[in-house]
């Protein structure tokens, strides 16, 4: 008896839904009759003016990352570790003469592995000593010294000496982003004229506004993974380009009565 009850509440509820619906003249649906004047309009077609605006703006990078490592080779693992470390530790202390700071300087790897070959004669793997490498990131805040910077590693760490990549960045893109964003929305604002225009409609305020911006990553200028065998004798050229960042919006206009 309960759960007829509960079907004929059910029948009764969407009876009452049914008729307060009704078609709006865009072809949604409008639910009215509600004595505090709400109306909710469910129509799936997105109504104005919708259109894309792009800001590209174009930065010289102000920061140079440096990912320099050490790696050494030797028959036990007291023996490598120690040749690592002492390279290692002239590496930093040149980075250090060289102006980068503290804080600057992050290790990013680490590793001990064991080398061996296969000894197809005894069926057996022979172990040929082990492996150490110690990898770090130096953030160069003078793009114009990198070079002088990775003389000076290269020399300190001397064979041991890898240089796996130097890429460049902007340290603070915030007004840059800003720059982009505006010309993003002049933009946009631009088309939208230009619709209401050709379609002989008046262009009304913004009802939506939404943003994406872009920077890319590190710009890496290129493989550079070697081994130092003598000290320079030029400085190092490098060149750290220019950076694109890019903003993109999406606006939406009324069409003013």
């Amino acid at each position: 008896m309960k759960k007829t009850w509960l079907v004929v509440i059910g029948v009764a509820l969407v009876l009452v839904v049914v008729g307060l619906a009704g078609c709006s003249s865009e072809g949604g649906v409008t639910l009215s009759g509600d004595p505090s004047g709400i109306k909710l309009n469910l129509s799936s077609q997105q109504e104005g003016i919708w259109v894309n605006g792009e800001g590209k703006v174009t930065a010289v990078p102000d920061v140079a990352i440096l990912r320099v490592g050490i790696e050494s080779q030797e028959a036990t693992v007291a023996q490598a570790q120690d040749e690592a470390t002492v390279a290692m530790n002239g590496v930093m202390e040149a980075l250090e003469d060289e102006g980068v700071k503290d804080e600057d300087i992050q290790t990013q790897y680490f590793n001990i592995h064991r080398v061996t070959r296969w000894d197809n004669d005894n069926q057996r793997e022979i172990v040929l000593g082990y492996r150490v490498t110690n990898v770090v990131t130096a953030k160069i805040r003078d793009v114009a010294g990198a070079g002088a910077v990775i003389d000076a590693v290269a020399v300190a760490g001397g064979d041991l000496t890898r240089i796996d990549s130097i890429s460049f960045t902007i340290d603070d893109p915030t007004p840059y982003y800003e720059q982009a964003r505006e010309l993003a929305v002049v933009d946009a604002a631009a088309k939208a004229k230009t619709l209401a225009d050709t379609a002989d409609v008046k262009l009304g305020k913004p009802t939506y506004i939404s943003e994406s911006s872009y920077m890319p990553g590190p710009v890496y200028r290129g493989d550079m993974i070697a081994m130092a065998e003598a000290a320079p004798q030029m400085e190092t050229p490098i060149s750290p380009g220019e950076m694109e960042i890019t903003t993109n919006v999406q606006m939406a206009y009324a069409i003013a009565d």
